[in-house]
């Protein structure tokens, strides 16, 4: 049969198609992922990348038990016999850089030091590699190594093998003029004039312009009101270094506020912070905080906060980025999974404006941090509101790659807006 067959069979055809734009999709998110300094679009690039890499390989492996089963068709008559060897050494080269790319990728995330999953497309869950996220970390630097080399070898054995390939198809199509293109593209004829080899080209090259347009939606909602773990008193939650007041104040009710008061937060009140990563704003929020507060503007002396935020707990509008925040080389959720900010001094800054000093403890550092806050009572209804900015290279929040503030800025802003009840 393979030697009455003038093609391929259309499962392999569409298949050869299929891998040959993502290879070239691939070469390019490649070179855009290696350009400039990382952030919000390279690392959706790479997310997309990881996606298209697992799809060739599936599509590989498919084509390979197809090939098993349906033979090719028999190759030119009287072509030499160094050109048939030569055919035969490019194509199963080709199996292997297919295979071998996303497998030592694959490698590559799995013994990464931050675990990121890997969502396809953003939807279905790809596991890593078994045993290799629980190896120690000197094993796991050294499958990172090794797939890393295996993986650069083997994208220059792709620009290789991609060169003869496709000056084999220009040498048969156009000097032989025999029928090798038409077993891939069927009823193409010999000759530079065939139709379907200037649609093949076009094909590729509008994957390749497709490659360099792409811009992958960045995920950086704004923050949605966060919920708080039980409704508990708070004031003025968050540590800071500066800020600049938000809110009008009115004045308290004097006769009952002339002791400390305790307040219970509102689900509508959230802690959120913004990040700079390569000039790009990433906004994101705490789910989790609770806070204790007892307080009174006509008391200050005795009046104290305690606010608790669960680490584990930031979201920033995307799942793999937000896997990577409680891992060690950020917030170690693992080892120090609250932050904390106690206040027991306050001091009053103007009409409705206010200062609590206190210390933050994040990450396991504690850093004497003041506050400013505006708040705003109402009856029986408090209102606090702030902006302030941390350095979080203060507390160690950015361990390995990520210390460096090329990328990620040392500034992060973070904002509060709370509503609380009298108990």
């Amino acid at each position: 049969m393979a030697a009455s067959r003038t093609r391929y069979t259309t499962v392999a055809i569409v298949i050869h198609w299929l891998i040959a734009a993502a290879i070239l999709f691939q070469i390019i998110l490649g070179w855009r992922m290696g350009d400039g300094p990382k952030g919000p679009t390279t690392y959706a690039l790479f997310q997309l990348h990881k996606s298209i890499g697992i799809t060739i390989l599936l599509l590989s492996l498919a084509r390979l038990a197809w090939r098993l089963f349906n033979k090719p068709p028999a190759p030119p008559q009287g072509q030499p016999k160094w050109e048939r060897t030569a055919s035969h050494i490019v194509h199963w080269g080709f199996y292997v850089i297919m295979i071998g790319l996303p497998v030592t990728g694959w490698i590559m995330v799995s013994a990464s030091r931050v675990p990121i999953p890997t969502l396809l497309y953003g939807t279905i869950p790809w596991p890593h590699l078994p045993v290799l996220p629980e190896l120690a970390e000197s094993a796991k630097q050294a499958w990172r190594d090794a797939g890393a080399l295996g993986h650069g070898v083997l994208v220059k054995t792709t620009y290789l093998l991609l060169l003869l390939h496709l000056g084999a198809v220009a040498k048969h199509q156009i000097l032989d003029r025999d029928e090798v293109f038409g077993h891939m593209a069927a009823g193409a004829k010999p000759g530079i004039k065939e139709p379907r080899l200037w649609l093949a080209a076009a094909g590729l090259a509008a994957v390749i312009a497709a490659g360099y347009l792409y811009t992958p939606a960045v995920k950086a909602p704004a923050p949605a009101p966060a919920p708080v773990e039980e409704p508990a008193p708070v004031a003025a939650p968050t540590p800071a270094e500066t800020a600049a007041p938000v809110a009008e104040a009115s004045a308290p009710a004097e006769s009952s506020l002339k002791d400390p008061v305790a307040w219970a937060v509102q689900k509508s009140s959230t802690l959120t912070f913004t990040a700079s990563w390569s000039g790009s704003g990433v906004e994101g929020r705490f789910r989790t905080w609770s806070a204790d507060i007892l307080f009174s503007p006509e008391a200050l002396d005795r009046s104290k906060v305690s606010v608790s935020i669960d680490m584990a707990s930031a979201a920033t509008g995307d799942d793999q980025r937000d896997q990577s925040l409680p891992s060690g080389d950020f917030f170690a959720a693992a080892e120090h999974p609250k932050a904390a900010f106690t206040a027991t001094k306050f001091r009053k800054t103007g009409e409705g404006k206010f200062v609590a000093d206190g210390t933050l403890d994040l990450r396991g550092v504690k850093k004497p941090l003041s506050l400013p806050f505006t708040l705003k009572i109402d009856g029986d209804t408090a209102t606090a509101r702030g902006v302030t900015t941390l350095d979080r290279t203060t507390f160690g929040v950015g361990q390995g790659e990520w210390a460096s503030t090329d990328e990620i800025a040392a500034k992060v802003k973070v904002a509060f807006s709370i509503t609380a009840k009298k108990k």
